[in-house]
């Protein structure tokens, strides 16, 4: 059981020494450096070393690995994030000191202060399209401040302050915090059920998107594709609304989508017709650089500096992040944990495999998911991989569930020649390695630990024999 947020405690007037339980996941580390940047004395722990970690200690933070009372020092306020276990020794003796115990939005939502705020939300393409939104307003000049769930290649890193009164984050709809802030534009990119471990139900998520649309002070952008999205959009009251997508009646129209390599199409908008050619491959990353497009255009730019702009994005981390060739075989790795954006990764990776096969390695994300998607996860994958290798579930915040193991998606195969149940890794990289030929795509899939098993891959791709 992992602790729930409390949205009601006040943010103290002054956090110049916060300390972050949990420093080293994708969303703490970034929260962190900014608060380094701004002058503050920052303190972390995480059970393990990673990246992140490492970045932040060359950056100054005092970090520890390992999670123990002594942790906390004399500080402002501890961060922690919904993720935590409430037996944490560093979440009891700051509770026991009357520390003030701060969720991470809030800690965000301090950094925000009065900048104007532009929150992308959505069970999927967030950290993708809030990349987009960030490294198009740096090239219009207007210098952005912003918190990505990923690194955004462009920058080297998933978060700035900038000097502009602009700040672009990653909104997360997991817990509820998106919420917390006082956003200016908001973007929905996809209302697909998920995290029902919090919410309980479909409609109760669906009332998390409607609050969160009707609280957008200037404008709420919104799919309109999407069903999930439109069912939003159909009881939003309040802020101006501009849509995008395929359909005939959305503001931002894409149509001519092309996918022979880096992705392409024609935003229609504002009475414009321009012409939009991607860095990163994928039909889905088309529709998410028009959502960007219309977020740009809600925020005074036109069609063609919008696209343009949006147009230089190079990619995130661990989304289609190519890792290293061996033999002629291209290892790549992805954040994809729903069958929504397993399906974009390898739909994406079929517009640019040519005559090779794709063969996915699966990590299955949480207990309750599993459970709930094993059929949905089976379907993409056998659809869209030439062969799945499915992994063990990694249970993150979850305490384990009799017999919800990764077999459950492979029994949902309709054929089992087309996948393999290896919950050992060393024996999942020798199979990968057993079946992958030159001209074929690996591509690990999950936002849990699956990117660590990628130099057991590589390892054992290099120990084959070389082909002839």
């Amino acid at each position: 059981m992992t602790i729930k947020p409390d949205l009601t405690v006040p943010i103290p007037a002054r956090l110049d020494r916060v300390h972050f339980v949990g420093v080293g996941g994708s969303g703490m580390n970034g929260i962190a450096r900014l608060f380094l940047a701004r002058g503050a004395t920052v303190s972390g722990s995480d059970r393990a070393r990673n990246a992140y970690t490492d970045a932040l200690l060359d950056a100054g933070a005092t970090i520890t690995i390992g999670h123990a009372a002594d942790n906390v020092g004399d500080v402002d306020a501890i961060v922690v994030t919904s993720a935590l276990w409430p037996d944490n020794p560093e979440l009891l003796e700051a509770r026991r000191r009357g520390v003030p115990v701060l969720h991470r939005s809030h800690a965000l939502k301090a950094l925000i202060g009065d900048d104007r705020l532009v929150a992308v939300a959505g069970a999927h393409g967030k950290t993708t399209t809030t990349g987009m939104v960030a490294v198009a307003l740096d090239a219009l000049g207007a210098d952005p401040s912003f918190v990505d769930g990923g690194t955004i290649k462009d920058f080297g890193t998933s978060s700035r302050l900038g000097g502009g009164d602009v700040f672009v984050v990653e909104a997360d709809e997991s817990d509820g915090s998106f919420l917390l802030y006082d956003t200016a534009v908001a973007l929905v990119l996809n209302v697909d059920a998920d995290h029902l471990d919090h919410y309980g139900t479909e409609e109760a998520f669906d009332d998390a998107f409607v609050a969160f649309g009707s609280r957008a002070a200037e404008l709420l952008v919104i799919n309109a594709d999407d069903e999930g999205a439109r069912r939003v959009r159909a009881r939003v009251d309040g802020p101006r609304v501009r849509t995008y997508g395929e359909s005939a009646d959305a503001d931002v129209r894409v149509t001519g989508i092309t996918t022979d390599g880096p992705a392409a199409g024609v935003l229609t908008a504002d009475g414009e017709q321009v012409a939009i050619r991607l860095r990163v491959p994928g039909r889905h990353n088309v529709l998410n650089a028009a959502g960007a497009v219309a977020v740009l255009l809600g925020l005074g730019f036109g069609p063609q500096e919008a696209a343009d702009a949006v147009a230089r994005f190079g990619g995130t981390g661990r989304r289609f992040d190519l890792q290293a060739r061996v033999d002629g075989i291209s290892v790549y790795d992805d954040y994809a944990h729903l069958p929504a954006e397993v399906d974009a990764a390898l739909s994406a990776a079929r517009t640019v495999v040519g005559e090779g096969r794709i063969i996915a390695v699966h990590q299955p994300h949480l207990y309750s998911r599993t459970q709930a998607m094993a059929g949905r996860f089976a379907e993409v994958l056998e659809r869209t991989a030439d062969h799945t290798v499915v992994l063990d579930v990694d249970g993150a915040r979850e305490d384990p569930v009799p017999g919800v193991t990764g077999e459950l998606v492979v029994e949902r195969f309709r054929d089992p020649a087309h996948v393999d149940y290896a919950p050992d890794w060393a024996e999942a990289a020798d199979l990968v390695a057993r079946l992958a030929r030159p001209g074929d795509f690996v591509i690990t899939l999950g936002c849990g630990s699956v990117y660590r098993i990628v130099p057991q891959l590589l390892a054992a791709l290099g120990d084959r024999a070389p082909a002839r």
